[in-house]
Formats: structure tokens, C-alpha cells, sequence
């Protein structure tokens, strides 16, 4: 096993920390991504990250689009289909698109959220919920916006990038509650009027966090802080291109925490883990939680 503290500071270059709060994509890895360290299948585990994470008092898990692409959520990376076929999905996600054209933003984050309600959590939701019943304690930190994990079990999930069931006021931030039961599907052309405020009468916008929006600095902070914290961050199905939620690997490995990272393809982050295991999130997590405690 090749150790990747040595080499960490020279790959990774920390941007000022007033940046790291927006949001925004990367260009894709490709070749001269970094150094591949310690590559492994699920059939193939370290011994040493075996007690690692047997040993691991405190265990942080961040999620990406990849946990949440196996229960059949697209990631933004894939191309819209349907009624939503000739839209970029990169284009809708902001808050110039929301003040441009609401009905058009709101009806497509309906259509997600009809999405992700006819989803059902996958084993790797259900291995980290597992997991934390097994370790002292976890953390559970996901740039997703849906709510599979807390369907799987898991508590106190923190979303770094807000939520779909959460909306919120455009105008007065004014939480709003939405009944799942009386969902309405968008209109022909994609439109669907938002809801009205009942504190302002404000437009009522997904509560996510879009691009040119700052994480809310609690989360970011709190997020920082217990991945520095940990003896072993475990990176699930996140390509390392999305800031600045792609920092907190690098970042706690410079601190001396241990990173997995579980992705079937090379990422951005391949030369900050300590071990990275390719395979999919819902066969290879099972089994890494399987061969530590069962």
C-alpha cells in the first residue's frame, strides 16, 4: 500500500476559504487526474483498511450523485430526457433561471422530486445505515437532495446541498411544507406555477442550494470540521468535481484522517485517498461493511 500523506500537499492546492462556499463544477478528471494509490475491488480488501475501519472511533461518510444514480436518480452529468430534453439542467439550477422564469425552474424540480419519491433506497444506502449501528460514531454528510438515506435509515443526515422536500421563500426564506401525496406534474411545456408564501406572498424555490450560492456556513463549517476530525472519511460515488464539497477529502487527509473512496470509475480524488476501491456503491460498500463486521 502506497501511503498518500507524502505526496498531498503538492497535488492538492487549497483555494482562500471565502471561495470554498459556492458552489460550482470542475472539468471532468481525465488522464493527469494524480496518482492512482492503493486500487482494490470488493473482492480484494486491505487487510490494513479492513482494521482501520474496525478500529475507526469516529468514521465520517460523504455522498455524491453515484449512491443516488444506483436507486435510478440522474446525475447532472447525464443528459435530460423527455419533456426535458432540450434543457441544461446546469442552466436551470440558478437563481437567475428561477427570477427569469419560475414556473419553468419550479416545474422542473417537481418532475426530480416525482423522481426521487417513485425511488427506493439501494444497498449502499442501507450499508451506511447499517454501519453506523457498528461504530462508535458517524457522521453522514450527502450532496444529494433527496431523502433515500433517511428512507434507509439513517439519521441526522446533513445535506450540503439542501433539499427537495425542503422548499423555502425566495424573497423572506420562509420554510414551506410540501404534502407528497398532492403532487402536481409539470405542463407540457415544463411549466408549473410555484407555490405563494404565506409569510410574504414571496414565490416559493426549491430549497437547494444552486449554482453561484453559497453552502450555508454552519453546514460547510460543521462539514470541515468532522471530516478533519475523524480517523476515516469514507467517499461515496462523488466525482470530485463538484466545490466545495471536493475539498473536504483533500482537506482531511492533510489533517491525517484516512480516506475510502468507493467509485467504479478514477476521480479527481484518486491521489488524496489512502485506499480507493472501485466498484459500485450498492455491491461494494455491502461488502466492505460485510467483511469488517459479519
Amino acid at each position: 500500500m502506497l501511503g498518500a500523506r507524502s505526496v498531498l500537499v503538492s497535488d492538492c492546492q487549497v483555494e482562500p476559504r471565502s471561495s470554498l462556499g459556492l458552489i460550482r463544477l470542475a472539468p471532468r478528471a481525465g488522464r493527469g487526474v494524480g496518482r492512482q494509490k492503493g486500487a482494490m475491488d470488493f473482492t480484494n480488501f486491505d487487510p490494513e483498511l479492513i482494521t482501520t475501519l474496525q478500529g475507526a472511533q469516529k468514521i465520517t461518510v460523504l455522498t455524491g450523485a453515484g449512491v443516488s444514480a444506483e436507486s435510478g436518480i440522474p446525475t447532472f452529468r447525464d443528459a435530460l430526457t423527455g419533456l426535458w430534453a432540450n434543457f441544461d439542467a446546469e442552466k436551470l439550477a440558478t437563481p437567475e433561471a428561477f427570477r427569469r422564469d419560475p414556473a419553468l425552474v419550479w416545474g422542473w424540480y417537481e418532475w426530480r422530486r416525482a423522481q426521487v419519491l417513485a425511488a427506493v433506497p439501494n444497498a449502499a444506502h442501507v450499508a451506511i445505515s447499517e454501519l453506523a449501528r457498528r461504530v462508535p460514531q458517524l457522521t453522514l454528510f450527502t450532496q444529494n437532495v433527496d431523502d433515500l438515506h433517511e428512507r434507509a435509515g439513517s439519521t441526522e443526515v446533513q445535506h450540503l446541498h439542501g433539499s427537495l422536500h425542503h422548499p423555502r421563500c425566495f424573497e423572506c426564506a420562509s420554510p414551506f411544507s410540501l404534502v407528497d401525496s398532492t403532487f402536481e406534474m409539470p405542463a407540457e411545456d415544463g411549466r408549473l406555477s410555484p407555490p405563494q408564501c404565506q409569510t410574504c406572498a414571496g414565490k416559493i424555490r426549491p430549497g437547494v442550494v444552486w449554482f453561484n450560492e453559497l453552502l450555508p456556513q454552519g453546514m460547510l463549517d460543521r462539514a470541515f470540521k468532522s471530516t478533519s476530525s475523524s480517523d476515516l472519511l469514507i467517499v461515496v460515488g462523488t466525482s470530485g468535481n463538484v466545490h466545495p464539497a471536493a475539498r473536504l477529502p483533500k482537506e482531511a487527509s492533510r489533517a491525517g484522517c484516512k480516506v475510502i473512496q468507493i467509485n467504479p470509475e478514477k476521480t479527481a480524488l484518486d491521489s488524496v485517498c489512502t485506499w480507493n476501491v472501485r466498484g459500485k456503491a450498492g455491491v461494494a460498500l455491502p461488502a466492505l461493511v460485510n467483511c469488517a463486521f459479519l
